[in-house]
């Protein structure tokens, strides 16, 4: 089956086309070529480009649209605000159903985009969400179409949880990136791997700690600029790819490759520059990271979602563990809510794994929905 891709440019509520020309929004549809899709799925995460997924072929062969859809933060999560994300994702699903005509828009919440787009689900069907104190929300934030279906793959259950969930416990210092506690460091062979029990835990609560010590220096920072005059400043958070299933594959075992994370191995990636929050501002801090201020933790929206719902996970995945795709599941509200385990990493790059993802997606919509 051939496939028509679209490009998709429009402007938001609160933001509109540059000057030089790009819109906020912007994206491309998929879809099968000579006819129009009655279903339709759009794909958004917080700043990655989602314009050309990989799962967007494989779907529109299958005769589903695809939106791979992005909002004014793609490439710059550094300044994301979730409220102004959202009223972007809202154009989106609009577009799908005024101008590609669709009849059903799901939303594939893939990776980091499983918890945004369970904020907007559950915010289009009770609005819930606020600006970050001292702004104003975001136009349209409370009038957002709601969807008639979710997918989560391969999806984290919010970046304050998988920032934490990632990030070095043993860190002392965040304006020194060298500062460490020995007795906490992953890394020391005195500590593992594996690891003990009793070192895990304290590593766990000491990476809460530390995300709860950033947003107490935060809310400090923003006090003292705004004393200046100043409405936000920019910051750093360093290593932040040291979670120990990563290193010792005996924690929650499943059949990733050891000693891995997303973009190698983790001693030498953690104490390289690249790394989710490696640079944020405080307001960004305060909508995206903190455990204690973002409204991107998933669980409280995943009640809220009570259209039909399939949950996709890999095996495979060096970074999105069995007990998170369990923890979606328990947590969303639907009362027709699909899991299943596929062999696979956390692109579906094993031989197959795309196609049987696409497969099992095509039958799950074809089921409920026509």
């Amino acid at each position: 089956m051939g496939i028509n891709r679209t490009f998709v440019g429009l402007p938001s509520s609160t933001a509109g086309r540059a000057g030089a020309g790009g819109h906020p929004c912007q994206g491309v549809y998929y879809a099968p070529e000579g006819r129009r899709a009655k279903v339709a799925v759009i794909a958004t995460h917080y700043g990655i480009d989602f314009s050309e997924h990989y799962m967007s072929t494989y779907l529109a062969e299958r005769g589903v649209g695809f939106l791979g859809w992005n909002t004014r933060f793609r490439g710059d999560e550094a300044h994301f605000l979730l409220d102004h994300a959202l009223v972007d994702i809202g154009v989106g699903v609009r577009w799908l159903r005024e101008v590609a005509r669709v009849d059903t828009v799901i939303l594939l919440g893939n990776s980091g985009g499983g918890s945004l787009m369970s904020v907007y689900q559950s915010q289009a069907v009770a609005p819930n969400v606020t600006p970050v104190a001292g702004m104003r929300p975001a136009t349209g934030l409370d009038e957002l179409p709601a969807a008639d279906g979710y997918i989560s793959t391969a999806a984290h259950l919010g970046r304050p949880d998988v920032l934490t969930a990632w990030m070095d416990g043993s860190v002392t210092d965040e304006a020194d990136p060298i500062s460490t506690d020995p007795t906490l460091d992953l890394f020391n062979p005195d500590n593992g791997p594996g690891y003990a029990p009793e070192f895990v835990e304290r590593y766990r609560g000491a990476q809460v700690e530390r995300n709860h010590r950033i947003t107490r220096w935060v809310k400090d920072e923003l006090r003292r600029v705004a004393a200046a005059g100043y409405t936000d400043r920019h910051f750093s958070v360093h290593r932040t790819w040291a979670d120990p299933r990563m290193v010792d594959p005996t924690l929650e075992p499943t059949r990733r490759e050891p000693n891995r994370c997303y973009v190698g191995v983790p001693e030498r990636t953690n104490r390289s520059v690249f790394g989710i929050a490696s640079a944020c501002t405080l307001r960004t801090w305060l909508s995206l990271w903190s455990l204690e201020d973002s409204q991107t933790r998933s669980r409280p929206h995943l009640a809220r979602i009570t259209v039909p719902a399939l949950v996709v996970n890999g095996d495979a995945d060096t970074g999105v563990y069995p007990s998170d795709a369990a923890d979606i599941v328990a947590h969303l509200g639907a009362a027709d809510k699909e899991f299943h385990e596929l062999h696979a990493d956390h692109y579906f790059l094993n031989d197959g794994a795309r196609d049987e993802l696409a497969d099992l997606v095509e039958t799950w919509i074809e089921k409920r929905f026509g």
